[in-house]
């Protein structure tokens, strides 16, 4: 990764349609850091928010993401961040919810955590997304679930954005498969029911079933990178790479 092929790949996306406000993202060397700022508006159309399933409305933020120019392989695997990546645009890769089973919630869902997590692209109806797998937050930020496929038309390319580590994550359905699988049977505790892909834990990774580790990454051409797919896990939950822990700041 350069910074000058940063700027390229950033000067060749332009908004597809007009609107209050349009895609502004800049890339700046500090240190040994990469950072990608922008104001979080998308270069494609976002969908209507607030909307029937989804009461937030969008507002232009003010981000900041810092990764590893240089990006090195670590000790251990960092898990648990709820960003886990930004678009080349400066749109923050947020996979999870904030929702989780719970038998007196609205739905049978609660914000109080729980063994059971909901899975957002299970229906993502439900949630508000838009066509392009995103939808606003409480704080009125962007952000996608699953890979934005006007964002990849935009691009030409397969580099979607780039993991808190610094590592690329790239799209590419053909050549790069997850290894997650559905399990099979019953939930063993409340909710109960079979393992439909309600929740995370639905899930299990079973090596060798796709052609991507646990972490939803694989070595190409001798580099680490991280894919995006078009199943659970949809983009990296884990990170290989030495983290910056303060990835995603506003200000």
């Amino acid at each position: 990764m350069t910074y000058a092929r940063i700027i390229l790949l950033l000067a060749t996306l332009t908004p597809i349609a007009a609107s209050a406000h349009e895609n502004e993202t800049s890339v700046t060397q500090r240190g040994d850091m990469t950072c990608i700022a922008s104001n979080g508006v998308p270069s494609h159309d976002m969908g209507q928010f607030p909307n029937r399933a989804n009461p937030n409305a969008f507002s232009v933020q003010n981000l900041q993401f810092c990764f590893p120019t240089q990006p090195e392989m670590a000790d251990r695997v960092t898990e648990g961040l709820m960003t886990v990546g930004v678009s080349v645009t400066g749109v923050p890769i947020r996979p999870y919810t904030a929702g989780y089973y719970d038998p007196n919630g609205r739905r049978g869902l609660g914000q109080t955590p729980s063994e059971w997590r909901q899975q957002a692209m299970h229906d993502p109806r439900s949630l508000g997304m838009d066509a392009q797998n995103g939808h606003v937050d409480r704080a009125g930020l962007y952000h996608y679930h699953a890979v934005s496929s006007d964002l990849m038309a935009l691009q030409g390319d397969t580099l979607l954005g780039y993991a808190p580590d610094g590592f690329e994550i790239r799209y590419s359905p053909s050549t790069a498969t997850s290894s997650w699988q559905l399990r099979s049977g019953t939930r063993a505790t409340p909710p109960g029911g079979p393992y439909d892909g309600s929740f995370e834990e639905d899930f299990v990774y079973q090596a060798g079933s796709g052609t991507l580790d646990e972490c939803n990454g694989g070595v190409v051409n001798g580099t680490y990178t991280y894919f995006a797919t078009d199943s659970y896990p949809y983009f990296p939950r884990c990170f290989k790479g030495q983290v910056n822990p303060q990835f995603m700041t506003r200000r």
